[in-house]
């Protein structure tokens, strides 16, 4: 019987994510090509991770007959819960397996390896030895044609790429079963969904650092296909979807796409996508998008409020609109044609604001932007920092709120304009933009956080994933969702509800909902507003309670009995 393996090293593209909790659409696809050919077929998917905890697994994949490796990151990410695998990662990993075809697909096939920012990627030449085929092509197309041609690798093309975006309609159904092997299925584990591929601003070259226009024209899959995977996901136990895969969610089957560089948007498609999948998906318990293009919400803005409501209307609250940004320097703009101008993103701002600041059932917001910023364009001088960080607190003085601001430096990728302009301005700007960094830190970030999530704001059903000595880390799942450091050590992989204390530059520090005085910890205890060291000590010299008034009688402050009221069961 025919065995595949798919080894999942990760991915995060400008469009996609495949970081756990995060499963791109790659290995669900790859999935679906071999049930495809073959429905009695073995299909084993592994993480990364999980062969970096077992090294068992190593014997078990030189078994397959074919083993299908997606990986390579083309943005620079920070993670939680898992790392993209590096080349000389799987040079060590692969280099005595023999028996099966070994296929690399992914961003590193495209690009190369890319492992920060700053950095040019690193050559997939230096992968050659260790893979029998490089997928420059569609890896669920290449792994089609190898099943196909009997497992002959000389007659296939591994530049072989999918004639319409309806060819992975099958594949997304048939492969949606996969992610049942994934270790965060079910509870923990989020569908990245893909809606179409390509950028409507290929056809002036789109921005200059950016590997989305290498793709072409938007290709949109329909509606019904897209609502036909979701089923197919959600029948099998997925709960938690992100409709992230694509340049712009504000652009899905926009009027005039492949023939204009800003294409009218079409709320009347969103309305049926999103009504689609919660008719379908009822139960779910996140929908979320990822990117937005500034420029084509700021030239039709009416188009733009009613999808941002559509959106509003079906999704779960504490969604992210990803902007774009880059830069709002008016020559790092033109020279790296950018999206929008400094004017047109603040104006998107207020539009995300007015619609969608309302606080919703998780704790958050309903839908407000994130802003990405990317450092070492051409064209970047000392100038540049300063008009960025002018247009930041512009928006902190006017009020405004943001979900997040993401400040990277450039990964310099090949068959891009950056990759011929190179290093020179990361190389030239490395301490300005460490001291960029800091500065929005402190004076925008963390105030931004604590006008965000008050003291006392209630999060719900925030998942523990990661320790730091006595502290547990947490995340809500969703669309770059808020760091929680839990003071004490917590059952990691469980859900909790949580109060907000106190705040980092980009973390918040919480203590669960009702707070179990009986039995947390000391660190937990001195966290809550008014506890402290000593009367922490104090507490835990007087448990158990038996009531909130025997609690309370413990303190000599009034004041701060009262305050506790908020926190304790």
């Amino acid at each position: 019987m025919l065995h595949v393996t798919i080894l999942d090293g990760y991915i995060d593209e400008p469009t996609c994510l495949g970081v756990p909790p995060y499963i791109s659409p790659y290995p669900r696809y790859i999935a679906g090509a071999v049930w495809d050919f073959d429905a009695h077929a073995t299909v084993t998917y592994i993480t990364i991770d999980q062969i970096r905890n077992n090294s068992s697994l190593e014997h078990f994949i030189s078994q397959s007959d074919v083993l299908v490796v997606i990986a390579g990151m083309a943005v620079p990410g920070r993670y939680l819960s898992g790392f993209p695998a590096s080349p000389h990662e799987l040079i060590l990993l692969l280099s005595d397996i023999t028996k099966p075809i070994k296929l690399l697909c992914g961003p590193a096939a495209w690009y190369g390896f890319g492992m920060s920012g700053g950095k040019r990627v690193t050559n997939t030449d230096i992968v050659n030895q260790v893979f029998d085929i490089i997928a420059k092509g569609d890896g669920d197309i290449v792994v089609s044609d190898i099943l196909k041609n009997n497992l002959n690798r000389e007659k296939v093309d591994p530049a072989v790429c999918r004639t319409s975006p309806h060819v992975t309609k099958n594949f997304a159904v048939r492969g949606a079963v996969i992610v049942t092997q994934h270790p965060f299925f079910p509870d923990y584990l989020i569908t990245e969904i893909e809606t179409y591929r390509g950028c409507s601003r290929s056809i002036t070259g789109g921005c200059s650092f950016c590997s989305e226009p290498n793709k072409g024209a938007p290709h949109f899959r329909a509606v019904d296909e897209i609502c036909d995977e979701i089923a197919a996901l959600y029948n099998v136990g997925i709960r938690h979807f992100r409709i992230g895969n694509q340049p712009c969610i504000f652009s899905y089957l926009a009027k005039g796409a492949g023939e204009v560089e800003f294409p009218k948007p079409n709320p009347e498609a969103l309305e049926r996508l999103f009504r689609g999948i919660r008719t379908i998906a009822s139960d779910l318990k996140t929908l979320h998008i990822d990117n937005a293009n500034p420029g084509i919400i700021a030239r039709y803005p009416k188009e733009c409020r009613q999808i941002a409501k559509s959106i509003i209307r079906y999704h779960t609250p504490g969604d992210v609109a990803a902007l774009g940004v880059e830069s709002v320097d008016p020559v790092v703009i033109k020279k790296n044609n950018l999206k929008a101008t400094a004017e047109e993103v603040f104006g998107v701002v207020k539009l995300f604001n007015e619609i969608g600041a309302q606080r919703g059932s998780n704790g958050l917001p309903e839908l407000l932007p994130g802003l990405n910023f990317v450092f070492g364009l051409d064209g970047e001088t000392k100038n540049t920092f300063a008009l960025d960080y002018e247009f930041l607190k512009k928006i902190y003085d006017d009020n405004l709120l943001l979900r997040r601001i993401n400040l990277r430096q450039v990964i310099l990728i090949p068959g891009t304009r950056m990759y011929k302009v190179g290093e020179k301005n990361i190389r030239k700007h490395k301490a300005e933009f460490q001291r960029f960094k800091r500065k929005v830190r402190q004076t925008i970030d963390r105030p931004m956080l604590q006008r965000l999530t008050p003291q006392g704001t209630l999060l719900t059903q925030v998942f523990t994933e990661a320790y730091e000595g006595k502290l547990t880390f947490a995340r809500q799942l969703g669309s770059y969702p808020l760091l929680v450091g839990i003071p004490g050590v917590f059952p990691k992989h469980c859900f909790y509800d949580v109060k907000i204390v106190a705040y980092g530059y980009r973390s918040l520090t919480a203590v669960p909902f009702p707070l179990d005085v009986n039995n947390v910890p000391r660190e937990t205890l001195e966290a809550v507003p008014g506890i402290g060291k000593k009367r922490a000590i104090r507490i835990l010299a007087s448990r158990p309670f038996h009531s909130k008034e025997e609690f309370l009688s413990v303190f000599d402050d009034e004041r701060i009995a009262k305050t506790l009221e908020d926190f304790i069961s």
